[in-house]
């Protein structure tokens, strides 16, 4: 049985503690709080056994082979290097952390320790989008040239989105999945980018145009933000044909089309819990096989992005306090 502690307990804790209840071969010992209270109606909530009102004490638990760390953005690098202290594999909640400083100085350390670390970004673990960038190398659609893709939810009610000391703002929340289906589809090299940007009162990022050049003329046009709702579509379009695929947060049908508008194949994505469960599966895959990072999302990639963010956050005049940790 495979032991998981949870480090946080809000919302993407909530769908993280549920999903594990129901994958089999699999526990919650723990849950940690910085109050005891919320830990226990947590803890009582999913059947877990032990409830923590710091985060040390969740740290410190011998049974705990993996935390889940689910906090804000802001966090993400002290909880999570604090799990690792204590030769925990941390699973931590994307994006990743507050920027790309943070994801190197996390990532060496747990290189220097040999403990996992992986990324909970979802889409990168999953079979459909796994499937995806097959039939793209495949050749489904003939070259791919230009490749769209938007996420935009009605969030901004939602408070640390609105706060830079909580690494607030769209980007990091939701434009981080457009920025993974382009670099799933499309890879690395990418030539240059621009973007623009408006921004909230409080100065993080509430909706954005990203377009990334690639190499070999091929192009990424993202949206994402806070204030509509979108189709959340992703659409790679070649010299052959395009490919629809229905929700790049959680693909559950691809759809491909030639040049005559012609449907010629659909795949959907196999019955799931939430999509949560590939990813903790994932994690304790690459432990097993004594890796500290997974194949699926390897540390340079997630520097990689953190790296991209931070490029686009310095474009529109975005600033976390965390930035300022590392002057």
């Amino acid at each position: 049985m495979h032991k998981i502690g949870i480090l946080g307990t809000g919302n993407i804790a909530n769908k993280m503690a549920y999903t594990v209840q129901q994958m089999e071969g699999y526990e919650l010992v723990a849950v940690g709080s910085r109050n005891i209270e919320t830990a226990r109606a947590f803890a009582n909530k999913y059947a877990i056994g032990r409830a923590y009102g710091t985060y040390e004490e969740l740290a410190k638990d011998s049974e705990v082979e993996l935390i889940y760390v689910a906090t804000p953005h802001a966090f993400h690098y002290d909880c999570a290097r604090l799990c690792v202290e204590n030769g925990k594999a941390v699973l931590c909640e994307k994006a990743f952390t507050a920027n790309a400083i943070e994801a190197r100085a996390l990532l060496n350390f747990a290189k220097e320790r040999g403990v996992f670390v992986g990324e909970a970004i979802w889409p990168r673990y999953m079979p459909l989008p796994l499937k995806l960038v097959d039939l793209v190398g495949s050749g489904a659609v003939g070259k791919p040239y230009i490749l769209t893709a938007n996420l935009h939810y009605t969030i901004s009610h939602v408070e640390r989105l609105q706060k830079p000391e909580l690494a607030g703002g769209a980007l990091l929340d939701v434009g981080v999945y457009a920025l993974n289906f382009a670099a799933m589809i499309f890879g690395s090299e990418i030539e240059r980018t621009s973007s623009i940007c408006s921004l909230t009162p409080n100065g993080t990022d509430a909706q954005s145009s990203i377009t990334q050049i690639f190499s070999d003329n091929r192009m990424a046009v993202l949206h994402c933000g806070m204030y509509a709702r979108s189709d959340r579509q992703g659409i790679i379009c070649g010299d052959k044909g395009y490919i629809i695929v229905d929700n790049i947060n959680n693909p559950m049908l691809v759809s491909v089309y030639n040049n005559d508008d012609v449907l010629v194949n659909s795949f959907r994505a196999p019955e799931q819990i939430t999509g949560f469960e590939y990813q903790v599966q994932a994690c304790f895959e690459a432990m097993e096989q004594g890796l500290i990072e997974s194949p699926y999302m390897p540390h340079a990639e997630i520097i990689r992005i953190m790296e991209m963010m931070d490029a686009l956050r310095k474009e529109w005049g975005v600033k976390f306090p965390n930035d300022e940790r590392w002057v």
